[in-house]
């Protein structure tokens, strides 16, 4: 949620993944939220949303240095955001998700990554 990472991610997204348009999902500390909190239906329901309405087909997780939410060391961050993507990945399995850490100079990496699975056939 915290202002000075939305527009890094943003450009950082739009510039290596072909998209036009990224969805925004907030929650304070997401990254812990994702990975740890037990009830996380209202943020499913909005990646819902995203994905079934929107047609969202990469899922972003992201967690930053000096996070107020979360407030941890890097190491942590980087465990929050890999059980996230993993948390996510048993939700929306055909979708690409990809954990990504933002330092204190607002440059974005990638930590974790969960690639597309095809659609199941029956």
């Amino acid at each position: 949620m915290d202002g000075r990472v939305q527009l890094p991610v943003l450009q950082w997204i739009k510039e290596n993944y072909a998209v036009d348009f990224v969805d925004v999902i907030t929650e304070a500390g997401m990254d812990n939220v994702l990975s740890n909190q037990a009830d996380i239906s209202e943020v499913l329901r909005s990646i819902s949303i995203s994905v079934n309405v929107n047609k969202s087909c990469k899922l972003f997780v992201a967690g930053h240095y000096d996070c107020r939410g979360n407030p941890v060391d890097e190491e942590m961050h980087r465990q929050h955001i890999t059980g996230a993507v993993k948390r996510l990945k048993s939700h929306w399995p055909t979708h690409e998700i990809v954990g990504l850490w933002i330092n204190k100079d607002w440059k974005v990496t990638i930590i974790s990554s969960q690639p597309a699975s095809p659609p199941k056939t029956t």
